[in-house]
């Protein structure tokens, strides 16, 4: 039984490889740390970082993509075309430098220059990442999903970062930030109506 180790929430790089997991249907050990663990543990891992998919007998696998494109590849949640596989791992790069961009900006604590700064993160950088995002999906399928009418990890990845947003768990920017991007909240919701998401939320 494979291991996924990540921190002890429903959100982000960890979540996203647990719901491939789930919809791919294998079973797997969900370790969840908590914050006094990972001082600990942080230098155990390849690259200080979480999450890590630890396979038997071959070892232990780090960052996100890559362990989404090893699940997708090997439960068919990824393009076995080389160019549209590489067009899905654009997409999915593209989150991870929104995350990127986005993570300073949360981090800031004074209250008047948080206020500015996440202002001009929705007004600017959001807009123009939604923007980009939209044009690759359109010129991808015609949805829901990138690929069309199957779920793939490229579309768990787009829609923990849709969903980041929309949840409005980030202050002072707008839960419809995206609202202008139909394929992407399309395909925000379609993955949120997927039947084993949904069980998995429900679990």
């Amino acid at each position: 039984m494979p291991k996924l180790t990540y921190f002890d929430f429903p959100a982000s790089r960890g979540e996203e490889c647990r719901l491939a997991l789930h919809i791919a249907g294998v079973a797997f050990e969900d370790e969840r740390l908590k914050g006094d663990d990972w001082p600990a543990r942080k230098e155990q891992t390849p690259y200080g970082a979480l999450p890590t998919l630890e396979v038997e007998g071959r070892g232990v696998l780090a960052q996100s993509n890559a362990i989404l494109v090893y699940i997708g590849r090997e439960h068919g949640l990824h393009p076995r075309d080389n160019w549209l596989a590489a067009r899905h791992e654009e997409l999915m790069q593209a989150v991870e430098e929104l995350r990127h961009t986005v993570g300073p900006v949360l981090r800031i604590q004074d209250p008047a220059e948080k206020l500015k700064a996440r202002e001009e993160l929705a007004g600017g950088f959001l807009k123009r990442w939604g923007r980009s995002v939209e044009r690759r999906l359109q010129e991808l399928s015609a949805g829901p999903f990138v690929a069309g009418d199957a779920i793939h990890v490229a579309d768990l990845k787009l829609y923990l970062a849709a969903r980041w947003f929309s949840s409005g768990v980030v202050d002072h920017v707008p839960r419809d930030v995206f609202a202008e991007f139909p394929r992407l909240v399309g395909l925000e919701q379609a993955v949120a109506a997927h039947p084993k998401v949904v069980a998995w939320r429900n679990r």
